[in-house]
């Protein structure tokens, strides 16, 4: 079982991550999933009824404005980091939380490393599923890696001058 980091804890996975091409067909009733936006776009109806939990995932490459006036629906929403040096997924965070007020389980995915777990906190990540050879627990340290940050951001609206 794959563990990530959850509100600054090393937890069980207990999401199942559907991949991209995935279909109803074998879907149970009862698993909580993470869908692919474009399983959510052609069957939102009937995941919406199913008795399970309900999260998306968007690719680097789908924006968020697609789920914007769903996100209400969903317990997670992971966005897909394809590669450490893709940053579009860090854009896709910061307008789920702040244009559309979205309060659940914002999940990092896909190529995660430890050097990005602050910054991807900045933006409003509270979950992070770190790359499979990487060690959660010793990400985990990087979150209390600044003390200070002078941005306005997610985390903190207001920037270090506005905070004196």
């Amino acid at each position: 079982m794959q563990r990530i980091i959850k509100n600054h804890e090393v937890v069980d996975e207990t999401w199942h991550l559907l991949p991209k091409d995935a279909t109803l067909d074998g879907i149970t009733n009862c698993d909580d999933l993470i869908v692919p936006l474009a399983l959510w776009r052609e069957h939102a109806h009937a995941l919406k009824v199913r008795d399970g939990g309900l999260g998306v995932w968007l690719d680097a490459d789908e924006e968020a404005e697609e789920i914007g006036v769903d996100v209400h629906h969903f317990q997670v929403i992971a966005l897909n980091f394809p590669s450490f040096t893709d940053g579009r997924s860090y854009s896709n965070a910061r307008l789920l939380r702040d244009r559309y007020g979205y309060k659940g389980e914002l999940r990092a995915i896909g190529d995660v490393l430890r050097d990005q777990l602050f910054y991807l906190h900045r933006c409003g990540f509270d979950a992070y599923a770190l790359r499979a050879d990487k060690d959660p627990y010793e990400a985990l340290e990087s979150l209390k890696d600044f003390s200070v940050t002078y941005q306005a951001a997610t985390d903190e609206p207001l920037p270090l001058f506005r905070r004196r």
